[in-house]
C-alpha cells in the first residue's frame, strides 16, 4: 500500500511540470528507484523499509511518466508547417462525427508531401491528427448536407490539409482540452482543403474493428427514424458519444445520469459480470472442464476477456480501458490462489491504470470510477452473514443491496462531483434509481442485440424516447442542479475525507462527526473586491469578445463571445456563453448578472448572450441592438447605449462614450454599420481605468477624439480585435495604455491583430497581451494594489497553469508571432 501511495505521488509530481526533463534525467530517476527498492528488500522489516518503498515508487512513477511524455512530445507538428498547404495520405481511425457544416475524424498519417513549388525539406508531421472537413462557406451548407463526402472508418485517403498544433481555450476552472488531446495521442489539428482534390484510395487493412463499428452505426441510423434516439443507441452500443444531441447531453448532466450513456466502467463491469455468470453456468456442466480449472477461475478469466472484447468494440475509450485493467488486477489474486484485502486490489488497479495512462490522474472520470469502486468495496456487506432463504428473501436482499449501493455511490461521490464540476444534481438519486436498471439491463442489451435482429432497435428507441421525456420533466426545474463556487484545496480535501469516513465501517458516532467537514465545500466563502475596487476578467473565447467586471456588489458582463456552431435538433446551443462564461460564473459564485452590455450585433460579440440570459437572471440589457432583435425580447429591462450615460457601483464609475443618439440615424441615406455603433465603456476606480471598445474603427476613434472624450486608460481592450482598420496612431496616443489586450482566436483567418497595430502599441511602451497566447487575463485594481498593471495585480491563465502538454508558444509574450 505504501508503494501505491508513492506511485500516485510520483505521477502527480510529474503532472505539475511546465517542461519535461531530459530522457537521461528520467532514466536516472528509475535507476535510483531500483536501488532504493533493492535496499528496501535487503533491509525489509526495519523502520526505513516503508519510506524507501514510497520514495522508490514515486521516483519510478515520475521517471516512467516523464519518459512517456517526452516520447509523445516528440511526435509534434513542426511549427514551420503550421497553416501551410500539405498533401497527406493515411487512414481514418475513428468513427467520423457528422456535424451540420461538416465532418470530424481522427486520421493516422503515414505519408506527406509539400506543394511542388515548396523547396523545404520533407515535413515532419505527427502520427495522429484530428481533421475537420467543412463546407466551403455558409452558402454551401445546404449543398454540403445533401452531398457530403462519404468518409468511413478504415478508409485510406489522400487529403490536402492545413494543420496546426493543438491549441484550445484557457480559462479558470475550465476543461483542459489540450490535456485531453495529449492523452488521446492527438498531436495536430487540421482542416481538409477542397481545392487540392481529396481522393479516396480504398479500404485500409489495419482497422477491422472500426469498420465493423462503422457498419453497425450505419445500420442503426437507417433503422431508427428518430436521430436523437439513434444517437443514444449508438452511444450505448458503440461508445459513439458524439452522436448524442447536445440538448440530450444537457438533460443527462442535469439529472446526473450522463455516466450511463457512455461506455463507462459500469457498462464494462456489467458485461463482464454477465459473461462470467454464463461461463460459470456452462462450465459446471462439464466434468472435464471442472477438473481442468475450477468454475470461479474460468468465470473470472472469461469475464475479463469479455470485458476486453466489449471495450475494443466500443472504441477502446479511456474509461473502458481503465475498467479492463481494474478487472484484470482484481482477477489476478484468484488466479494465483491468493486472497488480497480489498484496499490492496483497489490500489493495484489504480497503479496499473496510471502506469499505462499517467494522465488519467487528472481526469474526473478516473476519480469518479475508482472512487465508486473503492466506496462500494469499503462499505460491502459482511460476507460471513448467512444468505437469505427462499426466492423472496433473495429478491428482498438484492433490492436492499441495490438501494444501498446507489445510496453509497450518490452520497460518497457527491463531494467528488462538487470538486470537479462545481455542481450537483439534486434529482440524481431518483433519476439513477430508475435509469441504472433500465439502461443497464434493458436498453443497452437491446442496443447490442439489435445487431443480430434489427427490430430490437425499435424497442430500444421507444424506451429511450420515454426515458428522455421523463428526465426532461424531472430535471426541468431550476432547482434540479445546485451550483457552488470553487472551494479551497483544504475544503475539498476535508469533504473527501468526510465522505470516506461516513461510508466506512467505523462506529456510527465517528461517522456522524465527519459530516461537518463537508460544510466548507458546500458553502465556500466567495471573495469580492472591497468598495472602491473592481476586478476584470477578459475571458478566452477564441475569436470574439467577453469581459467580466465585478465590483463589491454588482456584476457587469461586456459582450458574450461567439457561437461555436448551429443549434442542435433540440435547440441546444454551442457557444461561448454555455461553454465558457457560465462555468466561469458558477465557479466564481455569481448568481446573477446585474447588467449585460452587448456592444453591437456581430455574432462574435453576442453569440453566447441567449445562453446567459436563459441560465441566469439579468437585471438590465444595455446594447446598440435594434429594437426588434430577438435578444431584446428576452430582456426584462433594456436600454439603448448612448454617450453620456453614467452610473456608479460601490465607488466604481462607469461611463458610456459612444455611440451618440445621432449615430443611430441614417447617414447620407445609409444605415450605420453594427461596428460603428459599438458601445464604448470606460470604467474607473482608485485612479486607474479600463476602456472597452467593441469593434469601433478609425472613423469612430476620430469622432471620439474630436469631441474630447475621456479616453485615457491603463488597460485597453483593443478595438476590433486589433484589425488594420482600427487603433489609429492618434487614438493610441490619446489612450496611452499600460496594457492592451487583444481578444482574438489562434491563427484566426482575419489576421488579427495586424502587425502594424501591434507596432503602434509597442512604440507606445504598452504591454501587449493576446488571448491566444495568454488565455483568460485577470486584472484587479483598487486601494492597496501595488500598481495598475503590475504582476501582483494581473495574471495570464496560461502562465499561471503552465504545463508541458499546453501549446509551447502559448505563454505571456509581447512579440507579434505569439501575441495574437
Amino acid at each position: 500500500m505504501a508503494a501505491g501511495g508513492g506511485w500516485v505521488i510520483g505521477t502527480a509530481a510529474q503532472m505539475q511540470q511546465a517542461e519535461v526533463w531530459t530522457p537521461a534525467a528520467h532514466l536516472a530517476c528509475m535507476a535510483a528507484a531500483a536501488v532504493l527498492l533493492a535496499a528496501a528488500f535487503v533491509r525489509r522489516g526495519t523502520p526505513a523499509t516503508t519510506p524507501a518503498l514510497v520514495v522508490a515508487a514515486a521516483l519510478a512513477a515520475f521517471g516512467l511518466a516523464g519518459l512517456r511524455a517526452g516520447w509523445r512530445l516528440d511526435d509534434a507538428l513542426d511549427p514551420r508547417w503550421e497553416g501551410r498547404d500539405l498533401l497527406v495520405t493515411g487512414e481514418v481511425v475513428s468513427l467520423p462525427q457528422e456535424r451540420e457544416q461538416g465532418l470530424g475524424f481522427v486520421f493516422r498519417i503515414d505519408g506527406a508531401q509539400a506543394p511542388a513549388d515548396d523547396t523545404d525539406l520533407r515535413p515532419h508531421l505527427p502520427q495522429r491528427v484530428l481533421l475537420s472537413w467543412y463546407a466551403a462557406g455558409e452558402a454551401d451548407i445546404a449543398a454540403w448536407t445533401g452531398a457530403r463526402p462519404q468518409v468511413r472508418a478504415g478508409q485510406r485517403w489522400r487529403l490536402p490539409v492545413r494543420l496546426r498544433r493543438p491549441h484550445g481555450l484557457a480559462n479558470p476552472h475550465a476543461f483542459d482540452v489540450e490535456l485531453w488531446w495529449f492523452e488521446q495521442g492527438i498531436r495536430g489539428l487540421g482542416t481538409v482543403r477542397e481545392s487540392g482534390g481529396p481522393r479516396l484510395l480504398g479500404e485500409g487493412g489495419t482497422a477491422p474493428v472500426d469498420r465493423l463499428r462503422q457498419a453497425l452505426r450505419d445500420r442503426i441510423h437507417l433503422r431508427v427514424a428518430d436521430p436523437r434516439s439513434a444517437g443514444v443507441i449508438a452511444a450505448l452500443a458503440l461508445g459513439d458519444q458524439a452522436a448524442i444531441d447536445r440538448g440530450d447531453w444537457d438533460v443527462f448532466r442535469r439529472t446526473g445520469v450522463a455516466h450511463l450513456v457512455s461506455i463507462s466502467g459500469l457498462h464494462v463491469t456489467l458485461f463482464a459480470w454477465l459473461a462470467g455468470g454464463c461461463i460459470a453456468w456452462l462450465w459446471r456442466g462439464s466434468t472435464r472442464l471442472m477438473l481442468w480449472q475450477p468454475a470461479p477461475v474460468a468465470a473470472r478469466m472469461g469475464g475479463v476477456a469479455a470485458a476486453l472484447a466489449y471495450a475494443l468494440f466500443a472504441g477502446w475509450g479511456l474509461p473502458a480501458q481503465r475498467t479492463v485493467w481494474m478487472l484484470a488486477i482484481a482477477a489476478l489474486p484468484l488466479l494465483l490462489g491468493r486472497r488480497w484485502p480489498w484496499m490492496l486490489v483497489w490500489l493495484a488497479g489504480g497503479i496499473a491504470v496510471l502506469a499505462i495512462d499517467p494522465w488519467a490522474l487528472l481526469a474526473a472520470s478516473f476519480w469518479l470510477s475508482f472512487g465508486a469502486v473503492g466506496l462500494l468495496m469499503a462499505s460491502a456487506r459482511d460476507a460471513t452473514q448467512a444468505p437469505p432463504a427462499g426466492w423472496r428473501g433473495v429478491l428482498r436482499a438484492q433490492l436492499r443491496e441495490g438501494l444501498r449501493a446507489q445510496a453509497v455511490a450518490t452520497v460518497g461521490l457527491a463531494p467528488l462531483a462538487l470538486v470537479f464540476f462545481n455542481q450537483l444534481s439534486l434529482v440524481g438519486f431518483a433519476a439513477n434509481l430508475v435509469a441504472i436498471p433500465l439502461v443497464s439491463f434493458v436498453i443497452t442489451p437491446l442496443a447490442l442485440l439489435g445487431g443480430l435482429w434489427a427490430p430490437l432497435w425499435d424497442a430500444a428507441a421507444w424506451l429511450v424516447q420515454a426515458w428522455v421525456a421523463t428526465l426532461q420533466w424531472l430535471g426541468g426545474g431550476g432547482w434540479a442542479v445546485w451550483h457552488v463556487p470553487v472551494a479551497s484545496w483544504w475544503a475539498q480535501a476535508a469533504a473527501l475525507l468526510a465522505a470516506a469516513v461516513a461510508l466506512s465501517r467505523l462506529p456510527l458516532r465517528v461517522r456522524l462527526l465527519a459530516w461537518p467537514l463537508v460544510l466548507p465545500l458546500l458553502w465556500p466563502p466567495v471573495q469580492r473586491p472591497p468598495p472602491g475596487s473592481f476586478d476584470l476578467v477578459a475571458a478566452d473565447v477564441g475569436q470574439g469578445t467577453a469581459v467580466l467586471v465585478r465590483t463589491a456588489g454588482h456584476l457587469l458582463v461586456y459582450d458574450s463571445g461567439p457561437a461555436f456552431g448551429p443549434r442542435s435538433a433540440t435547440g441546444a446551443s454551442s457557444d461561448a456563453g454555455e461553454r465558457v462564461l457560465l462555468p466561469l460564473l458558477h465557479a466564481r459564485g455569481e448568481p446573477r448578472i446585474d447588467r449585460l452590455v452587448l456592444s453591437h450585433g456581430d455574432a462574435d460579440h453576442i453569440g453566447g448572450a441567449a445562453s446567459l440570459m436563459q441560465a441566469l437572471p439579468v437585471g438590465e440589457l444595455l446594447s446598440s441592438l435594434p429594437s426588434g432583435h430577438p435578444l431584446q425580447a428576452r430582456a426584462g429591462r433594456r436600454q439603448r447605449c448612448e454617450a453620456g450615460q453614467r452610473w456608479s457601483w460601490e465607488g466604481v464609475d462607469f461611463e458610456l462614450l459612444h455611440p451618440r443618439s445621432a449615430d443611430y440615424a441614417p447617414q447620407g441615406g445609409r444605415m450605420p454599420t453594427t461596428n460603428s455603433l459599438s458601445c464604448v465603456l470606460r470604467i474607473s476606480a482608485a485612479g486607474s481605468s479600463v476602456l472597452l471598445t467593441g469593434d469601433v474603427g478609425v472613423q469612430e476613434e476620430a469622432a471620439l477624439l474630436a469631441r474630447g472624450a475621456a479616453l485615457r486608460a491603463d488597460v485597453l481592450l483593443a478595438p476590433h480585435h486589433g484589425s488594420g482598420g482600427s487603433s489609429s496612431a492618434a487614438f493610441v496616443a490619446a489612450v496611452r495604455p499600460a496594457v492592451v489586450v487583444f481578444q482574438a482566436g489562434y491563427l484566426n483567418r482575419y489576421g488579427h491583430p495586424a502587425t502594424e497595430v501591434l507596432a503602434r502599441y509597442r512604440a507606445a511602451d504598452a504591454v501587449v497581451l493576446g488571448s491566444a497566447g495568454c488565455g483568460a487575463w485577470q486584472w484587479r485594481i483598487g486601494p492597496g494594489m501595488p500598481g495598475s498593471w503590475s504582476a501582483a495585480a494581473t495574471g495570464c491563465e496560461r502562465q499561471r497553469t503552465r504545463r508541458y502538454w499546453r501549446h509551447p508558444d502559448a505563454v505571456l509574450s509581447t512579440s507579434p508571432d505569439s501575441g495574437g
